[in-house]
This record gives structure tokens, C-alpha cells and sequence, in this order.
């Protein structure tokens, strides 16, 4: 266990209840921390709730509510969801805690001891539902008579107009550029790189990080009528969580293995935070993955359209370890993908009741029933270790392999194909027969089979825990 290995997911915005979008990322990170461990990494993983700025601060005056009272309402929903899909996260980090606070200014001072910091005014256009300023260029018209202003993201803007703390974004341009060509994995999957290098290439304008017009945040060090723009406060959890700016025994984790994220948030990750890191003299992040998204039957997931999934109904309706073999499963990770209720139950008694399910139950009962539970001596022959070779393959290499580049359901497949042949291998063989032409041969069998099983269960172990 000397070799750390630590993995993060988005710290999840908590203005309403969490859906499966968040159900999605938090799984497969789950799976990738999972999988490590098995590898007998030791493993670092943090999830969280993002806790601050305009949008909960607004949200919660519509529901007659302090901030910090949404805040505990909301993050709570999150973490009883992530424990009843069996999430085994080591941290699961609120911004609000009075450490997070500590380490977001120390991050700040850093910066701005680096020169890059400057008081000035800002006028231009803010999303409140993204959190995020937009260039003119970057916005889009609104359909309808009124042709409002909308962001990339087709949310609404506004024009903002405050004295503003900034942070010089357009000075790490080329340090930027040259992180992406010297480390291409910095950035996956590719299609993101080129995007995000593309955003760079075309110039960048320093950075508006604080606000006058709110409260609801961390306050900015030397000057407290500002608090902190909520994407620097954001960010700084994944090295708050160790313990920064003190260097104790969690700061081997530092820097992270992998970033995942929503496809949506990689500008944030991949330009803004290796930017501070930079200026602050902190090491930079290895990877930053940002996945795609999870539609309903093709359709992306609003409150308008009323078409939002509960996740915990979908684990209450389907079982838990089903529901997360069929996010790992279906979708070939990084790219958009789809979902329904007929799909989930198509892979659920497809492969893991009626392929796996059933070659477990048929070889453990005849164990159990002609055997005695007892295996004894184990003297394989051709078509044995032939399937073993097949299994052993599949579980050690093909899985493993897979898995390492997030090609979840790549490595499922291989596992599927082991599994296939496991059950081939029985009808072949017919062990029911042979327990009256020829005993031995049928332990033999029998034999063959726990083995195959041990090590298909032990491979699947990451994606369906229980």
C-alpha cells in the first residue's frame, strides 16, 4: 500500500436535489477507486458538495431559507444518495467547513504574493446558473421574440457591473499551451484537449475573481467586503481536503492521479485551476477526464421537459450493484449516452442474472449437492485449462487493461466473453451427465468452474461490490 493513488470527483452543486447525472460520475469514479485498490494502490478518493455563491444564495431567499440552512438540507441528500449506491469515498468534503475557508485564502494570498492578483472593475456577462462570465462572442440568441442573450451553455446572462478583484489569467496563456503539448494526457479524452487548446489558442483575458453584490462565500483576505468568486473557492477542495497549505501526512496524495468530471466544467479545470496552481507554486493535477453526459432516452435531463430521474428510485426500482453495472456497462465512457428503464432491465437479466447469475447458481448448487461443498485434488485436462487460460485472459489482462484507459465498458465486454465461455464450457461438458458416466471427470468440471468463477467475481468486484 506505498503507492498513492488519489481520484475526485466535480464537488456537486447542491440548489436541488441530485440526479442521475451525479449518480453517473460518482459511480465510475467509484469503480476507478475500487479498481485501484484491488491493484493494492492505496487510495485517496473525495467527493463533496460546492456550497457557495449567487445561485444558492438566491435559491434559498425563493425558499424563505439561510444559505447555510439550504446548504446542510441539500448536501445531505447527496450523501445519503452516494452511501446508498455504495460510494466508498474516503472524504466527502462541504465548502463550507472552516478548513475548506482556510485553505481557499492561503491559496489566494499565494497568488497574489505572485503579483497576479489586481483590483478593478468589472463590466461584462455573468451566468448565475453556470457560475461562469462569458465574452460577448461566446453568446448565442434566445429563441422567441425578446432574442435574449444566452450563454454556450443556453443559459440565461446578465450584465454585471462591480469593483472586482482579478486574477491574470492572460499572463499563463503560453504556460498553458506548453503544459498541453509536453503532457497529452493531461487532458482526456482527446476531443476535450482540442477543445479546451482551441479556447487557449485564441486568447485569454484576465479573470474576474470576486463579488461585491453577495455574501454567500469565502471572504477574500485583506479586503472583506469581497468574497471569493465561487469557482476559486470551488476548485481549492481537492487540495483543501489534504490539508493545504500544511504539507501532513494526506499531502502524499497531492498531486491527484485524475480530475473526473462532467464534460461541461473541463474550461474550469483544465485552464482556470492549473492556473492558480501555477501562480500559487503548487504541483499541478496528472489528468483531468471529463466524461459525457447521461441522457434520457436521448434527451438531456430538465425540469422544464419533466423528465429528471431519481436516482435512489432507480436503485430502490432495479437494485444497486444492477444499476451501477449498466452506467459502467452500456455507455462507452467519455462519450454522451443513454438511458431507460427497459435498457437497465435488458443488461441486468441479460448478463449479470440470467450469463453470470445462472453460471454461479448452476455450479455452486451442484457443488454443494453432489460434492459436498468438497473440491479435493485438482487434475485438470485440455478443455480445462483451456477455458481457465480464456478466463485468466480476460480477468488479468483484457479487464485490467481496459480499465486503466477508463474503457469501462470495453473491459466489461471482455469479462462477458470469459463469462460466455464459462457457460458454453458447461453445456459441453454436461456435468449433470457425468455424474453418472463418470464422477471424477464431472468434479473435474465442477473444479474448473469455481476457479473460473472466483476470478470472474474478483474482476467484477470494482463494479458490482456486493
Amino acid at each position: 500500500m506505498a503507492d498513492p493513488y488519489y481520484i475526485t470527483t466535480a464537488i456537486h452543486y447542491p440548489n436541488g436535489k441530485p440526479h442521475i447525472g451525479h449518480a453517473y460520475e460518482t459511480v465510475a469514479a467509484d469503480v476507478i477507486a475500487r479498481f485501484q485498490r484491488l491493484k493494492g494502490r492505496d487510495v485517496r478518493f473525495q467527493t463533496g458538495t460546492d456550497e457557495h455563491g449567487l445561485k444558492m444564495a438566491r435559491k434559498a431567499q425563493d425558499e424563505g431559507k439561510t444559505p447555510r440552512e439550504l446548504a446542510d438540507e441539500m448536501s445531505g441528500h447527496f450523501r445519503d444518495l452516494f452511501d446508498r449506491l455504495n460510494i466508498s469515498y474516503d472524504r466527502f468534503i462541504r465548502t463550507t467547513e472552516p478548513e475548506h475557508h482556510t485553505a481557499s485564502q492561503a491559496l489566494w494570498r499565494a497568488m497574489e504574493a505572485n503579483g497576479d492578483l489586481y483590483l478593478d472593475r468589472y463590466e461584462g456577462w455573468y451566468s448565475v446558473r453556470d457560475e461562469a462570465f462569458y465574452d460577448e462572442k461566446e453568446l448565442v440568441e434566445g429563441e422567441g421574440e425578446g432574442g435574449e442573450k444566452l450563454s454556450p451553455q443556453g443559459t440565461p446572462v446578465e450584465w454585471t457591473v462591480e469593483e472586482s478583484w482579478f486574477f491574470r489569467l492572460s499572463k499563463y496563456q503560453a504556460k498553458l499551451l506548453d503544459l498541453y503539448a509536453s503532457q497529452p494526457d493531461f487532458i482526456q479524452p482527446d476531443s476535450r484537449r482540442n477543445e479546451v487548446m482551441r479556447f487557449v489558442e485564441g486568447g485569454l483575458r484576465d479573470l474576474s475573481v470576486s463579488r461585491t453584490s453577495f455574501d454567500w462565500g469565502v471572504r477574500v483576505p485583506g479586503s472583506e467586503e469581497h468574497v471569493m468568486y465561487v469557482w476559486v473557492d470551488a476548485l481549492t477542495n481537492y487540495i483543501s481536503g489534504l490539508g493545504y497549505p500544511e504539507e501532513g501526512a494526506d499531502w502524499k496524495y497531492w498531486p491527484a492521479d485524475l480530475h473526473l468530471i462532467g464534460k461541461d466544467i473541463i474550461r474550469f479545470h483544465t485552464v482556470y485551476w492549473p492556473a492558480f496552481l501555477m501562480s500559487a507554486g503548487v504541483d499541478l493535477p496528472k489528468q483531468v477526464y471529463g466524461h459525457g453526459f447521461l441522457l434520457n432516452r436521448g434527451q438531456k435531463e430538465s425540469k422544464s421537459l419533466g423528465n429528471v430521474t431519481d436516482p435512489m428510485v432507480l436503485a430502490d426500482q432495479y437494485g444497486v450493484d444492477a444499476l451501477r453495472y449498466f452506467l459502467m456497462r452500456e455507455i462507452a465512457f467519455g462519450q454522451d449516452g443513454s438511458y431507460s428503464a427497459e435498457a437497465i432491465v435488458t443488461r441486468a437479466n441479460a448478463e449479470l442474472a440470467n450469463s453470470f447469475g445462472n453460471l454461479a447458481q448452476r455450479t455452486l448448487s451442484m457443488i454443494a449437492k453432489n460434492l459436498d461443498g468438497v473440491l479435493g485434488e485438482y487434475r485438470p485436462e485440455g478443455d480445462d485449462k483451456a477455458l481457465l487460460t480464456t478466463v485468466q485472459d480476460a480477468c488479468r489482462e483484457a479487464f485490467p487493461e481496459q480499465f486503466e484507459k477508463l474503457a469501462f465498458s470495453a473491459g466489461i465486454d471482455a469479462w462477458m466473453k470469459a463469462v460466455y465461455a464459462c457457460n458454453q464450457y458447461v453445456d459441453e461438458q454436461a456435468p449433470w451427465a457425468l455424474k453418472k458416466t463418470d464422477p471424477e471427470r464431472m468434479r473435474t468440471v465442477l473444479q474448473t468452474l469455481f476457479i473460473a468463477l472466483r476470478d470472474l467475481a474478483i474482476a467484477i468486484q470494482p463494479v458490482i461490490p456486493e
